[in-house]
């Protein structure tokens, strides 16, 4: 009977469960799904990480290059992003270029790394005007079962702390780049970005870490990004219902909380790590 009802009125199901402050799989409406991390996923990579939100799952893999640092920044290296939704990971994504929704993923995480100053990219330039490192961070989902973005983000944290480069430097009489493979260094992470999704029902009650049936109910959806200091580097609120000042202060507050929970399972797998080594 349940299930008939589930299939036939979906968002009737889910407001039977939100009367009652909580959510057809036993969540509270302020809480999040299982967080599990993985790093050094991908033995080809110079980092690399796997995350599981509940049943949404992202591996994210960071290649390095060597390249000419862009004009209007020659001290500077760069990173590049990108994420991706094969067909593999839900019926609802289609074989060939990418989406609407994995184009806005990638550029929403561009905008991370730049809003929270998650690298100082004049650490990653070699020789001004010459030699700079880019990092290519490549990011999958292999199941998708809602909340992409605060995956993404955290998925792409754990690899850039996982990475590895090796030292380079250029010779003075050829002028060519030098590699040490056998020296390398981690990257300096300057700021812990960590997102926290919300979904709206009714224009009116949020619930947070939405799953992708809840998502597809809302009304409204929102990112809030926060880092370790409490600041707030990003808000991604594609359209939907409006918040008041008080319901988006609640959101920061939870985003706070998040990053302190999210960073301590990243600091804790990271020592793990280095601790089995």
């Amino acid at each position: 009977m349940a299930a008939g009802f589930k299939t036939a009125e979906p968002l009737e199901y889910h407001r039977s469960f939100l009367k009652e402050n909580c959510r057809p799989d036993g969540r509270e409406l302020g809480e999040f799904r299982p967080t599990t991390l993985n790093i050094s996923s991908i033995s080809t990579a110079d980092g690399s990480a796997m995350v599981k939100i509940g049943n949404t799952t992202v591996i994210c893999g960071i290649k390095a290059e060597l390249t000419t640092p862009p004009s209007d920044a020659p001290n500077k290296g760069y990173i590049v992003p990108n994420v991706d939704l094969p067909p593999l990971c839900s019926s609802r994504f289609r074989p060939g270029p990418p989406g609407e929704q994995a184009q806005a993923a990638s550029q929403f995480i561009a905008d991370v790394i730049e809003s929270s100053d998650l690298i100082n990219m004049e650490e990653l330039c070699i020789e001004k005007a010459k030699l700079c490192w880019v990092l290519y961070c490549d990011i999958m989902c292999l199941d998708y079962d809602g909340n992409l973005l605060d995956a993404c983000i955290i998925v792409l944290l754990a690899a850039l702390k996982n990475a590895q480069l090796p030292e380079v430097t250029v010779n003075k009489e050829t002028d060519l780049a030098e590699v040490d493979i056998q020296k390398k260094r981690h990257l300096k992470i300057s700021r812990h970005p960590v997102g926290s999704s919300f979904a709206v029902f009714d224009d009116s009650i949020i619930i947070v870490d939405p799953t992708a049936e809840e998502e597809s109910l809302s009304t409204a959806l929102m990112t809030v990004v926060t880092d370790e200091e409490d600041q707030l580097c990003a808000v991604h609120k594609p359209g939907g219902t409006s918040l008041s000042g008080e319901k988006l202060q609640h959101c920061i507050n939870r985003a706070i909380t998040r990053n302190k929970e999210i960073s301590k399972l990243v600091d804790k797998v990271i020592g793990s790590m280095k601790t089995t080594k």
